[in-house]
């Protein structure tokens, strides 16, 4: 292995009945199907065993009250904070990992691995040989804060997460916003217009942090503005105390206009869907070369920047 890189693509290999009897002793806390799987993708390598292989591993070591959330899994599902797995127990798993899937990750790529759809698309991509991903960056409410040009109380993402391929974020209804008083009376929702707004607020913050390739200089919070929004579809009723969790998808980009799709969960239940949400947006100025500050001349000591006239 070189710099965390698989030698070789091809992973299939002749598995001797010892070698079973070790692996399957390494996965006996595993689900059966987990070992199956595992044993299949030692003798196969392919591919689309990895998920089943990783999901039963990673549920192998979360408490038994969470592993229903591990049959259907959301991608956005995060291991510390939704799963209670803490970085100690994390490292077990991808040492179990490393070793039934035969692969190498370096800690230091254990930072970018907060989601199950983060864990699954890099072991994957270490698995097959594809390019991993530019590493999704979690963003905290502070930074969003920093970057946003929507402010308190009118801003709908508590923390994100943004890499080249989508945006995910978080937002609890707390039940003292200012609207609910009158949305509705003795029986507080939350407008759909807002659950719009907040995914609209979400690819704002995709095209101020993602760094996508088609984006070709950094963009200008100051001119980013909201222009349209189609097929939007509203599943189910929000209410104080529910979590949204918000994803949104580039579709299209070219500057200045951008489009995204957007979807919203509570729980793992679908809340609201824009199949598309357009933005349109400009690049901040470049400065001028003639305007660029001038370098600073050095003048000898005590001669006030003047200068002897040459003879």
């Amino acid at each position: 292995m070189s710099d965390g890189v698989l030698q070789t693509v091809n992973t299939a290999e002749d598995l001797s009945p010892e070698e079973e009897v070790l692996l399957r002793d390494s996965l006996k806390r595993c689900s059966p199907a987990t070992i199956d799987a595992a044993i299949a993708f030692r003798r196969t390598g392919e591919p689309n065993l990895i998920p089943a292989v990783v999901l039963g591993i990673v549920e192998r070591f979360v408490e038994p009250e969470q592993r229903a959330r591990l049959k259907n899994p959301d991608p956005n599902l995060r291991v510390i904070e939704d799963l209670g797995v803490d970085s100690l127990t994390m490292m077990e798993v991808v040492l179990l990992v490393e070793e039934c899937l035969k692969i190498t990750i370096k800690n230091d790529e254990l930072r970018n691995l907060r989601t199950i759809g983060d864990i699954q698309t890099f072991i994957d991509c270490k698995v097959t040989g594809k390019p991993i991903p530019t590493p999704t960056r979690f963003l905290p409410i502070e930074r969003i804060a920093e970057v946003m040009p929507v402010q308190p109380p009118f801003l709908f993402l508590q923390e994100a997460s943004v890499n080249s391929a989508l945006a995910t974020g978080r937002y609890k209804v707390s039940g003292s916003e200012f609207f609910l008083e009158g949305h509705f009376k003795d029986n507080p929702v939350l407008p759909a217009s807002i659950m719009l707004e907040a995914l609209g607020q979400l690819a704002v913050l995709y095209l101020l942090e993602s760094g996508t390739p088609e984006l070709t200089r950094p963009v200008d919070s100051k001119q980013v503005y909201f222009t349209g929004a189609d097929g939007i579809r509203c599943h189910r009723i929000v209410r104080p105390g529910d979590v949204l969790a918000l994803t949104i998808r580039p579709k299209r980009m070219k500057m200045p206009l951008a489009v995204f799709e957007g979807t919203i969960k509570v729980g793992t239940e679908k809340t609201a869907f824009a199949e598309e949400i357009t933005l349109t947006f400009g690049y901040v100025p470049e400065i001028p070369i003639d305007l660029a500050p001038a370098t600073p001349v050095d003048h000898a000591p005590g001669t006030n920047g003047t200068k002897t006239p040459v003879a």
